[in-house]
């Protein structure tokens, strides 16, 4: 046994700090009398001491290293084909037992892609022949070429990974995110499906994932609540997940904090998806409960960007744009993938008034998640703010077109054409088919009330909203139906509803006004009720938040540190 294997045994033991230091001093014995080693021995130290670095999170330095492997590597190939044509059986069997060059090169990548350098991690990969690659690396080859947008390469790499390895669900994900039929996906598992008991959900499991990726959200719910149902799937966590989440597309806030709150009860440690349920505990109001989970999901892990968010969620809520600024930029660093993320630093950006560099924002969280509503409205708030009606109602037409008409596309359109005074007539009429529809969608009633406002016609007003409460409590509608009142002279029952919407959120501060001018007794015989539908927090608009941030000056520098100017 000589130095070379005790080296191999501690990189197997993980002693990494050892195998760092132990390979340095050997390294430069090595380059001092290069006769010291042979070039396969030398090639195996290059190795080791670049995997102790990698594992130190030195990448750069990793990459270097495990470069400095591979041009070992083809000394060592030059000098073994001299030594197989003489008939050295025994340089066959080094050879084998050598760190595959494979996966030295998957390091390479791996490294790179940790340093945003996705272009070189391409480069490394693609040089690897199509036969020779694992499945691992043709999976991390599908998601860089997602990434940069080479969407064909992404989904034969995708389908490579599931000849392989036919369970690869996170593969099925990719191909469905890229728009492959849910068919054809299911095609290549109906082999392991028929071969292995018990894999007889994988197929509706597939199926409903397609809904999600084709934006069918309530066949999605259906979906995956028939497979929650079944016995052997029950409580499963990824699954509470992904229904949350589908809820929450759909609009239907109270179901989807249910089915995360459920998720975290079976998974105190979960992360996935709590970026999204602090989102909406924060716009519900509950800052005190988003606090909390912050500092909770902080303490499991602060590399993931899901804490950040949330915490961001706090900040924005709280009208700290600055400090939501630089927590979204520290999740987007983490995660660049992170569409929470970029919604956070859009809608801060836009309320700090920098509309254009939150356009950028919005636009990067539709590419990544297309079927995503919320990135939509943040795209035409932003146009909306800086007057760009026509663009504004070219984004909302085209969202009706592609998703269809449902009560979240039709109340789109309409919050649009509110902002015309053309177009006003066209916005009553889609408000009724969003409601006729979901007679309970928040945003619906909000808009509705706000049309019904303008138009005086109060007690419509108050019927519309007393019916969109009797099924729900909602800090926005009671405080509507309060302004509502007030308007009608009913006083008594005015300050009852800006109570209960205070006891929501105590943080509304249009509900807070409105008590206090009924405190001081100030006259509203003559006063006209004037509701902003884009400043509603419980509505379910992000961008809703007005008002001055003291934390400008404390927090510039960490802006530009993080790339954010």
């Amino acid at each position: 046994m000589n130095v070379i294997d005790h080296v191999r045994d501690m990189a197997a033991a993980g002693l990494h700090s050892n195998v760092r230091i132990v390979s340095s001093l050997l390294l430069t014995m090595s380059n001092n009398n290069p006769e010291l080693f042979s070039p396969a021995q030398k090639y195996q130290l290059l190795v080791y001491h670049a995997d102790a670095i990698f594992h130190d999170k030195e990448y750069r330095n990793a990459a270097c290293k495990y470069s400095m492997a591979l041009q070992q590597k083809k000394v060592l190939s030059k000098t073994s084909k001299v030594r197989t044509s003489t008939g050295g059986a025994a340089s066959n069997l080094q050879a084998q037992s050598l760190p595959s060059e494979i996966e030295v090169k998957y390091k390479i990548a791996e490294c790179y892609t940790i340093l945003k350098l996705d272009k070189d991690a391409i480069a490394v990969l693609d040089g690897i022949p199509s036969r020779q690659r694992t499945p691992k690396i043709n999976m991390m080859l599908a998601n860089l070429y997602r990434k940069a947008g080479q969407e064909r390469s992404a989904v034969t790499s995708y389908k490579e990974v599931l000849r392989q390895c036919p369970l690869a669900l996170d593969a099925i994900i990719g191909l469905l995110s890229l728009s492959v039929k849910g068919a054809d996906v299911a095609s290549m598992t109906i082999d392991v499906i028929q071969s292995i008991p018990n894999l007889d959900w994988l197929s509706v499991w597939v199926k409903a994932y397609a809904f999600i990726h084709a934006g069918d959200n309530q066949r999605a719910i259906n979906t995956i609540c028939s497979l929650e149902k079944k016995s052997l799937l029950r409580d499963n966590v990824d699954l509470l997940v992904s229904l949350a989440d589908v809820y929450f597309r759909a609009g239907d806030t109270k179901n989807a904090i249910l089915k995360f709150e459920q998720a975290q009860m079976l998974d105190p440690y979960l992360i996935k998806g709590m970026d999204v349920y602090g989102y909406l505990m924060a716009r519900e109001g509950h800052l005190e409960d988003v606090e909390v989970l912050g500092g909770r999901l902080f303490n499991i892990s602060d590399q993931h960007a899901e804490p950040w968010v949330i915490s961001g969620c706090h900040s924005f809520y709280s009208k700290r744009y600055s400090r939501a600024l630089y927590l979204g930029a520290k999740a987007i660093q983490l995660n660049s993938n992170s569409v929470q993320a970029l919604l956070l630093k859009g809608a801060a950006l836009r309320n700090m008034g920098r509309v254009q560099e939150a356009i950028i924002h919005f636009r990067e969280a539709m590419r990544l998640a297309p079927c995503r509503l919320d990135c939509y409205e943040g795209l035409i708030d932003c146009y909306l703010a800086s007057n760009g009606i026509r663009e504004a109602m070219g984004m909302a037409n085209n969202i009706y077109k592609t998703l269809g008409a449902n009560a979240q596309t039709l109340t789109i359109l309409a919050t649009v054409c509110l902002e015309d005074p053309v177009t006003q007539e066209k916005a009553k009429t889609l408000l009724d088919k969003a409601l006729a529809q979901r007679p309970d969608y928040t945003k619906a009633v909000v808009k509705k009330a706000e049309l019904l406002s303008r138009e005086q016609k109060y007690e419509e007003g108050i019927a519309l909203l007393r019916n969109a409460l009797a099924n729900q409590s909602d800090c926005v509608l009671h405080r509507m139906l309060g302004d509502f009142l007030v308007a009608v002279n009913d006083y008594q029952e005015a300050m009852d509803q800006y109570s209960i919407a205070l006891s929501l959120d105590p943080n509304d501060q249009k509900s807070l006004e409105g008590m206090q001018k009924m405190e001081k007794e100030e006259s509203p015989t003559d006063a006209t009720v004037e509701l902003d539908g884009d400043d509603m927090e419980g509505s379910g608009e992000d961008g809703d938040l007005e008002g001055s941030d003291s934390e400008a000056a404390q927090w510039a520098d960490q802006e530009q540190w993080f790339g954010m100017q």
